[in-house]
């Protein structure tokens, strides 16, 4: 498994254990305020870094390593941005807040338009072992 896609697992199971224990004090406190970052957790930082390092686990050697990494950074930087100010947010209802999470919010768009283009610069790369891909 490239260290990309191990780095991208590790991530998403630190998102998804963050994202359970949320899920749990919400229920045990009942109080659901803070839902909104609890489904944001598991679905940018669980799911779809999971999603994320599994492609570039599949890819291999075709998958633009280099792109990877910058994926994996953006995407981490977006979810760690987003999250704690949407919290803030959702608490206090502090507007001050909100360019700083437009700024997160861009960088999770960015980290989806990169991991689309690790998609396709991989699906155009020749596989490496002279069958024809499907």
């Amino acid at each position: 498994m490239p260290r990309v896609s191990f780095a991208f697992f590790i991530a998403a199971v630190v998102y998804g254990a963050v994202g359970m224990v949320m899920g749990m004090v919400m229920g045990a406190s009942n109080d659901h305020t803070l839902m909104p970052v609890h489904a944001h957790v598991n679905l940018l930082g669980w799911a779809s870094l999971a999603i994320m390092g599994g492609f570039y686990g599949v890819a291999g050697a075709r998958a633009p390593i280099k792109l990877a990494w910058v994926n994996f950074v953006v995407s981490n930087l977006g979810i760690l941005i987003v999250t704690p100010l949407l919290a803030v947010l959702l608490k206090t209802g502090n507007l001050a807040v909100v360019p700083a999470m437009a700024i997160g919010e861009i960088l999770l768009i960015l980290g989806m338009v990169l991991f689309g283009a690790a998609v396709v610069i991989t699906a155009r790369r020749p596989a490496s072992t002279g069958f024809a891909v499907a």
